[in-house]
């Protein structure tokens, strides 16, 4: 779904803890009417729009530059931040950067140092450290 841009499709999980199994029992009667409709009528728009790109050779051909591309330029960014970091002599080691993958990094960073990054320089990340490539 992410490698479409098909984010409302994506599925999810729920799960209630209860403290008996006739309480159980009542909230998965309730959960089952919410959901009956979902699977009942399942979207198929973004299965529609995966079967017009993948099913056409030439539309294959273009996500599949662009998808490397947006791959190429993540990897890019990665490399680009752990030179940089390193170049200036940032305390700590930065290899972890360039040896994780996906859009998003660990950096390391303390709350207290992401909090900085977020007030004095508009790096914005979470609080945890975790920060968007993609974004940088």
């Amino acid at each position: 779904a992410k490698n479409l841009g098909l984010y409302g499709e994506r599925i999810g999980m729920l799960h209630v803890v209860c403290n008996s199994a006739d309480e159980a029992k009542v909230v998965l009667s309730q959960l089952k009417m919410v959901v009956r409709p979902m699977y009942s009528s399942p979207p198929i728009h973004g299965a529609l729009l995966v079967k017009k790109i993948l099913g056409d050779p030439a539309k294959l051909a273009a996500w599949k530059k662009e998808l490397s591309g947006m791959a190429d330029r993540i990897l890019e960014v990665r490399s680009l931040l752990r030179t940089g970091l390193e170049a200036k002599g940032t305390p700590g080691t930065w290899n972890h950067i360039t040896d994780q993958i996906g859009m998003f990094s660990f950096t390391g960073l303390t709350p207290t140092q992401c909090e900085r990054l977020i007030s004095d320089h508009h790096i914005y990340l979470l609080k945890s450290g975790r920060i968007s490539l993609a974004g940088l």
